[in-house]
């Protein structure tokens, strides 16, 4: 099955800014995570058994003020640019499978 690669600049300026647009990637259509109380990284890898179909993976990087996000080929990036966009931060520039895309 193919897959899209997306990458967002975002704003953030805090933890709970990188925290936030967390939040929303993990509640993207066909994606759900079981918790755990001993798992602290922000980037979930395609093996790992918490994801479901949807999103493969994504890492939030406040450092380089980055969403990446990798999806199974039914999830466009409009749909992800929107999810982002919900929590309030800017989004400066985003790009789909290296394409430089319209935010």
């Amino acid at each position: 099955m193919a897959e899209h690669n997306y990458k967002f600049n975002v704003t953030m300026t805090c933890g709970g800014c990188s925290g936030a647009v967390e939040r929303v990637l993990k509640k993207l259509d066909g994606t759900r995570f079981y918790t755990t109380p001993h798992r602290t990284s922000q980037s979930w890898p395609a093996n790992d058994h918490r994801l479901l179909p949807g999103v493969k993976s994504f890492d939030v990087s406040l450092d380089s003020q980055s969403a990446n996000v990798v999806t199974e080929d039914s999830v466009d990036y409009a749909t992800v640019l929107e999810k982002i966009k919900k929590t309030g931060k800017k989004v400066n520039s985003g790009e789909a499978d290296g394409v430089p895309q319209s935010v």
